[in-house]
This record gives structure tokens, C-alpha cells and sequence, in this order.
């Protein structure tokens, strides 16, 4: 990438890492837009959620969030692991954590609360099935401490269990990072082999694995970080060559022509069987090949037509999404209970297209407000605080 699309991170040792020291627009409005897909994607039978990644490719919008996770949390701490050293900044790494896993623990408690309410008050027992709470009404002091321990997760709650597990364990992927990058990556990727070939999974409850395996996806976790300390600076020729732009073209033609195969079976039969066997199932647990590929070509294209200094990335359009990015935590929780507020409202109210639309649309501007309002808060607090210190 050219000093134009993303910065020039420079070597890689702990003593002389050169750190990105401005934050990168993209980085916001890309990861507030799969906020918004990933709020679509979670409301059952929604006519909307068809403009989504998911229906036109393997990938979907959770390993933008994923990545792009990867990325900022390498651009936060990198610099303050260089200036204040390991002890110091693993302390921040792991508060970071637990408040993701305090988040978790309180989106859990309202989101159950939010479903039994209305599956009792509705008189609607299909409600607590679809959202996966059933082993809660029956044994809720067992499954709260499952929860705890990030066993048990209801229906749209698996991606914050990945990222605390990512992040609680990032300390030291961040050392050897600063230190030999390739050789980060390298145990990486050797991580994500070793979990495919010998099945390795984190333990749920009342059975199986997590559905995000953290043993593959931090593969893409890493990725980001490594991109954010030299990687991307590294692959400056190889994404911006044109013979790199048609093959991931060529790789996004040939996903969409097999997706459209899984919405229209009279097409299926024109996937050769070889073909078929090679590439079935795409696995999103483990993070298939195919998806992770799929990832990369869809970047490759945005970065090539999307350069760091892109007018619109300051204009008012794309401001709400970019706010939603920059508090992504807070906007990812809401969008859980907003998904489900639809769903019920879809299913007590109307399931009409017109509602389908409706519900979606005010989800993303109660979001978008909601991302406008932490942000006024937090420009009034840090403006007082200022003055104050003053």
C-alpha cells in the first residue's frame, strides 16, 4: 500500500516500531457499517437484510468487525507498549477486556430478561426456542454460571465471547508482534492448521464448541494487527498491482456465482460435482479458507478505489457510520436488543415487507443517534476536563 493508502509502519522491533500516530477514517466507517449489517443479518425473515455481504459472497460482515478489531486494538496499544513497556500496557490490554467481558455479562442478563418477558408476557414459547434461552428458563442458576465462564450464548451473542478471548490473550501475540512480525504471523497461521487438523475448539454448554472458534479466528484477529504494525505497508505493490485487483475480482465473481447457487436450487446442478466436493462445507465456525479468502479480495478491492485520503470519508454522509464504529461496543450491544425488538415486532405486529423495512431502518438511526450522543458526551467531558486541568 503507498504512504497514500495507509501509513508507513516502518521495521517491526520492540525498540524502534514506528506506530501509527492518526487514526484512519476507514477504520471507523467500516467497521460501523458491518455494525449495521450485523443488526440486519439478526432480525429472522428480513426482506432488507438481502443488501448484506452474506448473500453475495462466503465472508460476512463479522470478519470486517473481526479484523478491523485486530487492527485498531494494534494501532491503541502498540504505541503504549513502545513508550511504557509490557507490564504497563498489558494492564491496559486486560482492562480493555474485562470491560468487554462486563458488557458481555450485562448484555446476557437484559437480553435474557428482554426474551422470557416477552415469551411469558405473549404467551409465545417460540420466542425463547428461536433465541436459544430454553436451558435458561429451566436451570437459570446453572446457566449463568455457564454465561460466566462464556459457556453458554444465546442466539447473536457469540461474537463478544470471541473478542474477549482475543483480546485477554493479546498481550503477548503484540510482544512478538513489535519484536518479528512474520514470525507472529507465521505461529498464527500455524495455529489456525493445527486447529483444522486436529479439531480444536473452546468447550460450550450443554454441548459442542463455540461458534466462532477462537483457534481460527485469531487468525484474522492477528492479520489486522500485523497490517497495522508494517504489514500493510509490506503489501504496498501486491495490493495496489492490477494483476492483484482482477484476481480478487475474478475470486468475488466466482463466490457470487456459487451463493447464488444456495437461493436458487435449479442452478445447483450447474456446480461441477469436483468442484462441489472441494469446496463444501464453507465453515464459518473455523473460519473456512474460502471465507478468509473471500475477506482479503473484498479488501483488496475497497483499498484499491478507497485510498486513506478519500474526500467523502469527511463528509456528513458518512458520518453516522462512522460514529457507530468509533463506539462499537456500546453500538454493538444495542444492536442485539434491537434485533430482537423487531423480531418481536415483526411477529406480533405485522411481517409484512413495509414493517420488515421499518424496523430495520429505525434500528439503524436509533443506533446512529444513539453513536451521536456517546460521542457529544464524551467531546463535552474531555472539553471540560481541559479546562479544568487548565
Amino acid at each position: 500500500m503507498s504512504s497514500q493508502t495507509l501509513p508507513t509502519f516502518g521495521t517491526t522491533r520492540l525498540m524502534d516500531p514506528a506506530i501509527p500516530t492518526d487514526r484512519d477514517l476507514r477504520l471507523d466507517l467500516f467497521r460501523g457499517l458491518a455494525l449495521w449489517l450485523i443488526y440486519l443479518d439478526h432480525i429472522p425473515s428480513n426482506i432488507v437484510a438481502w443488501i448484506t455481504i452474506r448473500n453475495y459472497g462466503f465472508s460476512d460482515a463479522t470478519e470486517i468487525f473481526i479484523f478491523i478489531s485486530g487492527f485498531t486494538a494494534a494501532f491503541v496499544y502498540g504505541r503504549a507498549m513502545r513508550d511504557y513497556g509490557f507490564v504497563v500496557s498489558s494492564a491496559r490490554i486486560l482492562k480493555r477486556a474485562w470491560q468487554i467481558y462486563v458488557a458481555h455479562i450485562f448484555l446476557f442478563v437484559i437480553y435474557m430478561g428482554q426474551i422470557a418477558y416477552v415469551a411469558r408476557g405473549f404467551q409465545n414459547p417460540l420466542y425463547a426456542e428461536e433465541m436459544n434461552i430454553l436451558e435458561f428458563l429451566q436451570q437459570p442458576d446453572i446457566i449463568l454460571i455457564q454465561a460466566l465462564m462464556l459457556k453458554f450464548k444465546p442466539v447473536n451473542m457469540d461474537v463478544l465471547p470471541l473478542y474477549i478471548v482475543l483480546m485477554a490473550t493479546f498481550p503477548p501475540v503484540l510482544w512478538l508482534l513489535l519484536r518479528n512480525g512474520t514470525l507472529a504471523l507465521a505461529l498464527s497461521v500455524l495455529l489456525y492448521v493445527l486447529a483444522w487438523q486436529f479439531g480444536w475448539n473452546l468447550p460450550a454448554y450443554p454441548g459442542g464448541g463455540w461458534f466462532f472458534n477462537p483457534f481460527a479466528w485469531q487468525l484474522l484477529f492477528v492479520f489486522g494487527a500485523w497490517c497495522a504494525l508494517g504489514g500493510a505497508a509490506r503489501l504496498h505493490g501486491l495490493v495496489h498491482s492490477r494483476i492483484t485487483l482482477a484476481v480478487a475480482v475474478a475470486y468475488l465473481l466466482f463466490a457470487f456465482c456459487i451463493t447464488l447457487t444456495w437461493h436458487i436450487p435449479g442452478l445447483a446442478p450447474y456446480v461441477p460435482r469436483w468442484l462441489a466436493e472441494h469446496i463444501y462445507p464453507i465453515d464459518k465456525t473455523n473460519l473456512d479458507v474460502l471465507r478468509f479468502a473471500h475477506f482479503l479480495a473484498l479488501a483488496t478491492v475497497t483499498l484499491y478505489f478507497v485510498p486513506r485520503d478519500w474526500a467523502p470519508l469527511t463528509s456528513p454522509w458518512l458520518r453516522p457510520a462512522i460514529l457507530c464504529g468509533q463506539h462499537s461496543l456500546e453500538i454493538f450491544c444495542l444492536g442485539v436488543f434491537l434485533a430482537f425488538a423487531a423480531h418481536f415486532v415483526k411477529v406480533e405486529v405485522s411481517p409484512g415487507i413495509p414493517m420488515q423495512i421499518a424496523v430495520s431502518v429505525l434500528g439503524i438511526l436509533i443506533m446512529i443517534a444513539v453513536a451521536w450522543m456517546l460521542s457529544w458526551y464524551k467531546n463535552a467531558t474531555g472539553r471540560k476536563a481541559v479546562a479544568r486541568s487548565g
